[in-house]
């Protein structure tokens, strides 16, 4: 299982995102290595189809697809109203990432 975790420096909810994610995959018996990449600059947003931060991908896959698709250096609104995705879409993200049991 492959983590990203795609944020702006300086972005409020990235460690929240992190401890929540962590917490996640405990829950799950889950330990992959996370791998943090900073978003530093528009063509860096480009590249990397940025959401906004922070922006967890799980094997590619966004754990909660922005429908706009608009690459941008800003934070990001998930869902839940919050800057962070719920514990719940974390799960499921993860669930869809381990297949059938």
């Amino acid at each position: 299982m492959r983590i990203e975790v795609l944020f702006v420096p300086r972005c409020p909810n990235y460690a929240p995102a992190l401890v929540r994610l962590r917490e996640a995959l405990a829950a799950e018996s889950l330990a992959p290595e996370i791998e943090e990449v900073p978003i530093n600059s528009l063509e860096d947003a480009v590249a990397w189809a940025f959401p906004g931060s922070p922006t967890i991908r799980i094997d590619g896959n966004d754990v909660e697809p922005d429908e706009s698709n608009a690459p941008r250096l800003a934070c990001r609104l998930y869902a839940n109203r919050t800057g962070l995705p719920s514990e719940e879409v974390l799960r499921r993200a993860l669930a869809r990432a381990k297949g059938p049991e």
